[in-house]
């Protein structure tokens, strides 16, 4: 029992860790700075940022499931992340006539929740991919 506690321990302080990294990465990729748009109350960066947090969560548990190491966890859940956030920046080059960063950072509700509509189902895609 300890030992299960100790590895779910492990698991859940790793995976953290790959979540923190992935928000820090999507901020850097970002036309506007993730953190102080929150803190102005964008809500449309909020629900933007919450739904690649939640999709990749969501890729991170399929890892967990799917893989009996944390070393492959880690890996799988990587390249998940790195694939939610690609499919992300695809999101802004197929809408050619939606500038999805400008209107996301100008505020704009509507965008923001497609966007994390979009994370959420690719990350659904990506998560049965990988598991």
């Amino acid at each position: 029992m300890i030992s299960n506690l100790l590895t779910a321990g492990l698991y859940f302080m790793v995976t953290s860790i790959v979540v923190l990294i992935a928000i820090f990465i999507f901020d850097l990729c970002t036309r506007y700075k993730i953190w102080t748009e929150i803190n102005n109350g964008n809500m449309a960066v909020a629900f933007a940022t919450g739904g690649i947090t939640f999709g990749i969560a969501n890729i991170l548990k399929c890892a967990i499931s799917a893989n009996d190491s944390l070393i492959d966890t880690i890996i799988w859940g990587g390249v998940g992340t790195v694939i939610l956030i690609v499919v992300y920046l695809a999101f802004e080059l197929l809408t050619p006539k939606l500038n999805v960063s400008e209107e996301i950072a100008k505020g704009n509700k509507a965008v923001g929740f497609i966007s994390l509509v979009f994370s959420v189902a690719f990350s659904l895609i990506i998560g049965a991919s990988i598991s």
